[in-house]
């Protein structure tokens, strides 16, 4: 399957899954308990991933699987880079506003590259850089608001705490993408065993998150295994469905793309997003959104495009190339 077709579906996938959330809403609230929905979709991933590994050692050629300790242990990592990931943005929000934090998260776009440069040791030009740098600057456009809507003071005017824990969430965000890309091209082990680690995992740290929250209410509605399912309605689980694919999807283009196009996915799916919600919320479009879309195109040319198709390169003459050895040997041999 071709990277850019999976990253299509990606962004088409990520930005439904706000629509979706919103949607499963009752009277502006959840009647379910939010944080079953992680670890249902960590479960649905689980399974996919096992069908899928079941067929593939069925096949001619038994795919590989490493199972040494030294191996399975790197695979927690991910998880709780995220666990402090979650943690770290609920207390960005304890400081800035809900405007101000969603700017500020545009910042993983460099962060991610920053990370992807300096511990994957890949190389970008310097057009794909200011390719990135475009991208953060669209997205950050169409989320600012004009001073008619909300005050402009209101912007960038919290205490630094919450600036230097913003900067904080984009390195985690960053940092668990880029060490996920790590752990899924550091071998060829299958990517369905190596979606088996990272998931099993994923779902014995949302297991336990749920195990805390009980605890720190006392147990008042029981325990979690008990009302895992209450509250959820057919929208409810497409949330689940969809948040599950959208991970599928998002290891595979860290085994076979980057995390740069990840980035991309997900950047155009919150545009996308944006201008869906015109439609279907009544959302009011700006004159920022139509700005940050038109850039965030021009990012995407810059960064995928031939450099042949954006910058004028300078044709060499066949003239004055040599066409035979004897011309060669002509060139080569010194003047008297």
């Amino acid at each position: 399957m071709k990277w850019y077709l999976v990253a299509g579906l990606l962004t088409l996938l990520t930005s439904s899954q706000g629509i979706l959330t919103t949607l499963s809403q009752t009277n502006g609230g959840y009647r379910y308990d939010y944080a079953t929905i992680p670890f249902l979709a960590e479960v649905f991933k689980l399974l996919v991933s096992s069908f899928l590994l079941w067929r593939e050692c069925r096949g001619s050629s038994p795919p590989r699987m490493t199972t040494e300790w030294k191996n399975v242990r790197l695979y927690p990592i991910p998880s709780i880079i995220y666990l402090i990931h979650n943690n770290v943005q609920f207390a960005t929000l304890t400081y800035v506003d809900t405007s101000t934090y969603q700017i500020m998260g545009n910042l993983k776009i460099v962060t991610t590259a920053i990370l992807f440069r300096l511990f994957l040791r890949r190389k970008l030009s310097n057009l794909q850089w200011m390719a990135i740098f475009l991208l953060s600057v669209g997205t950050t456009t169409s989320q600012v608001k004009g001073c008619g809507e909300a005050s402009c003071d209101s912007h960038f005017s919290s205490p630094i705490q919450g600036y230097l824990l913003g900067i904080l969430s984009a390195c985690l965000s960053a940092l668990a993408g880029v060490y996920t890309e790590f752990l899924m091209k550091r071998n060829n082990d299958s990517l369905y065993w190596q979606n088996i680690q990272l998931y099993t995992f994923g779902a014995i740290f949302n297991m336990g998150r749920l195990l805390l929250d009980d605890f720190r209410v006392g147990f008042e509605r029981g325990p979690w295994w008990q009302r895992l399912f209450d509250g959820y309605s057919f929208t409810t689980w497409m949330v689940v469905l969809n948040l599950g694919s959208t991970g599928l999807l998002v290891s595979w283009l860290m085994k076979y793309a980057d995390n740069i196009v990840k980035v991309y996915s997900t950047s155009m799916a919150m545009l996308l997003t944006m201008v869906l919600s015109v439609y279907l919320f009544n959302f009011k479009p700006t004159v920022q959104l139509f700005l940050g879309i038109i850039i965030c195109m021009m990012s995407l040319q810059m960064y995928f495009a031939p450099a042949h198709m954006l910058v004028d390169l300078p044709v060499t003459s066949n003239a004055a190339a040599p066409q035979t050895l004897s011309e060669v040997a002509v060139q080569l041999s010194p003047k008297s």
